[in-house]
């Protein structure tokens, strides 16, 4: 089973074109730690669709990873390829997984297909080296300012951070439930598939 911290990612593609966002971007070779210090604040299961609601908090993340971008951010243009990390803190995040119930070996599994997240922040910093093709004049003034107003950033970086998180969730739990029957979590869930096997 792959660690969750840290946890390797080959590549985030982020497209967007509306708001305040219009970026063209790519995250490579991604190394994402600080998973490892989740807390459970709640965990329940829906016992008709077998979804998962889920809500945690993360005291850090950090995104490490080389950027390719083109765009705007808070109206500023960017362009630049090049090292880069971003670091959320005090995240509170509600997960809402997709789950489908399977049998093998006389065990149930559950096959979760889609995380969806929604989450809050307490702060954002980042960092984005070869920005404007390495003038570190304006490299070192747009990252500052990107920091001073990390607010309205990390809201233009939503969807990256989503779909970062979504992503590593995802892939996490996929592996986590395949080595762990639902058996082990909720005795009567093969009363529930049953239930399901009717409906179908």
């Amino acid at each position: 089973m792959v660690a969750l911290d840290p946890l390797k990612i080959p590549k985030i593609r982020i497209l967007q074109g509306e708001g305040p966002v219009n970026v063209n971007a790519a995250l490579d070779d991604v190394l994402v730690t600080g998973f490892g210090e989740t807390e459970v604040l709640l965990n329940q299961v829906d016992s008709k669709s077998y979804d998962f609601y889920t809500k945690v908090r993360v005291p850090k993340i950090r995104i490490e990873g080389t950027y390719d971008l083109k765009g705007k951010i808070l109206l500023i243009p960017l362009v630049g390829r090049g090292l880069c990390w971003f670091e959320p803190t005090n995240m509170t995040i509600d997960i809402l997984s997709d789950v489908k119930l399977y049998e093998k070996d006389e065990f149930v599994f559950f096959n979760v297909t889609g995380a969806h997240v929604k989450y809050t922040v307490g702060g954002l910093s980042l960092r984005m080296n070869n920005l404007f093709d390495g003038i570190s004049s304006l490299e070192d003034s747009t990252n500052a300012y990107l920091n001073a107003n990390w607010r309205p950033v990390s809201e233009s970086l939503r969807p990256i951070l989503s779909k970062t998180i979504e992503d590593i969730l995802l892939g996490f739990m996929q592996q986590l439930f395949h080595n762990l029957p639902a058996n082990f979590m909720i005795g009567d869930i093969k009363k529930m598939l049953k239930k399901a096997d009717k409906k179908i």
